[in-house]
């Protein structure tokens, strides 16, 4: 897999974070913080579009799943610093660290 293959795959897992983490908050809103049912709505179909984004990998289901676990765990914690403001320690940064390390073996080691 070339760099461009990598910086486009990398791009999904992001844009796949950034749906499902979106979509759910939207709908935490809604449920959580009592705020309008449109917030519900549109968290919904954000979801939905996380659902269809993996599908642009060009790995398997399996492999792009597990991989995007770790994706998540980072992003996760991304989002939870610059939107709800909890700093992430150093051992959310090692985890995540650890994560991503995971993301990059499973997804883009060489294989024969």
């Amino acid at each position: 897999m070339g760099i461009s293959e990598i910086f486009k795959s990398l791009l999904f897992f992001i844009l796949a974070g950034l749906c499902e983490i979106g979509g759910g908050y939207l709908i935490w809103l809604w449920l959580r913080e009592g705020r309008g049912i449109e917030l519900a709505f549109l968290g919904a179909i954000i979801l939905v579009l996380y659902g269809v984004i993996p599908t642009l990998q060009p790995a398997n289901f399996g492999r792009v799943y597990a991989a995007y676990g770790g994706v998540f765990i980072a992003m996760a914690l991304i989002w939870g610093w610059q939107i709800d403001k909890v700093i992430p320690d150093k051992f959310d940064i090692i985890g995540a660290s650890i994560a991503l390390i995971g993301v990059f073996i499973i997804m883009y080691w060489p294989r024969s």
